[in-house]
């Protein structure tokens, strides 16, 4: 879709919904890229991640992901995690962010031209509808192709604009080489968001994420 140069622009991103939604695309974000890819298309006022935080570990394999966005153009919310037992008795830890990117939405939307909401969820549909309301276009960024699809369909209908998340893979998709040799070398790296792990890898950070829907 076409953005306006002059545009207020916010990003608001469902950290785990969109890690979930690439996942099943069969590819890693780099956040670098993907900032800039956006503040390349308008005057990008707030870029938001959320996500939740499992906080009793000594060892989080998300916290290099977080520390390297808080330092890089990103402002972070996050909430400890809530631990529950289900009807089952198996033990749950619940980690929605949606009120906080909903009110996040209302309260900047005075600030803003466009929101860029990278989610699926169909909870957002309501907020999304709020404001519009108030002459703010709101872009949804998610994926049909997935096996089921990750966007709700009263959230598509209600966007102003869909961006399928697959055709963005060539602009904001990690490089592959990075991973590899990563692993080869056996030592800590850098990696695309500047943060540095020893042990844990993407796969580590998706299991945390998975637990925290």
């Amino acid at each position: 879709m076409e953005f306006n140069p002059q545009e207020r622009v916010g990003l608001f991103i469902d950290g785990a919904n969109l890690y979930a939604a690439a996942r099943s695309l069969g590819f890693d974000i780099d956040y670098k890229r993907l900032r800039e890819e956006f503040a390349g298309k308008g005057r990008l006022i707030r870029a938001l991640y959320y996500t939740a935080l499992v906080e009793d570990q000594e060892y989080s394999p998300i916290r290099p992901l977080v520390d390297w966005l808080d330092y890089n153009g990103y402002t972070l919310v996050t909430k400890p995690t809530k631990e529950f037992t289900d009807a089952m008795g198996r033990r749950k830890i619940k980690g929605d962010m949606d009120i906080e990117i909903a009110v996040d939405m209302m309260e900047l939307s005075g600030a803003l031209d466009h929101i860029v909401l990278f989610s699926g969820d169909g909870d957002f549909r309501r907020v999304t509808e709020a404001v519009q309301r108030k002459g703010v276009l709101v872009t949804v960024v998610s994926t049909i192709r997935s096996q089921p699809p990750m966007i709700a369909d009263e959230l598509r209908r209600q966007a102003d604009n869909f961006i399928e998340l697959q055709e963005l893979e060539p602009l904001i998709a990690r490089e592959p080489k990075w991973r590899n040799e990563r692993r080869a070398l056996r030592e800590p790296m850098e990696d695309e968001y500047g943060g540095y792990d020893e042990e844990g890898d993407e796969d580590d950070v998706a299991d945390e994420i998975a637990h925290t829907v």
